[in-house]
């Protein structure tokens, strides 16, 4: 059967394109996370230069309030694609489920015609 081929072969596709989103996803987080650290070590050392640690403070280091801007608005996306992720791996889960019955499907076919081939022999 041509046709079960071909939709295991599309299934696996789209099982390795959710597995790519879910690790570029990943690799977003990370990089957001990274981000946000660094920015946490530059607003310490504005501050400590600056001996203002309150943020309220007329002379509060204005490097340090758009710092501080900058990382919570990371920390913001890296909560949205955290969510992102959850629902690609609900896909990928989906994906994988519809793969696995398919390559199934393929396998009971392939017994089937191997049994009919034999008892064609067989009788031969």
């Amino acid at each position: 059967m041509k046709a079960r081929e071909n939709l295991v072969r599309l299934k696996r596709f789209q099982v390795n394109e959710k597995r790519k989103q879910l690790m570029q996803l990943d690799m977003m987080i990370a990089e957001f996370e990274r981000m946000a650290n660094e920015l946490d070590l530059q607003i310490a050392a504005e501050e400590k230069k600056a001996g203002i640690t309150d943020i309220n403070h007329f002379a509060y280091p204005t490097f340090a309030k758009a710092a501080r801007q900058r990382r919570d608005n990371l920390i913001g996306s890296q909560a949205d694609l955290k969510q992102q992720r959850e629902t690609a791996q609900v896909l990928l889960d989906e994906a994988e489920a519809e793969l696995a019955k398919a390559e199934a499907l393929e396998s009971r076919d392939g017994r089937g015609r191997e049994g009919e081939g034999g008892r064609v022999a067989a009788a031969g």
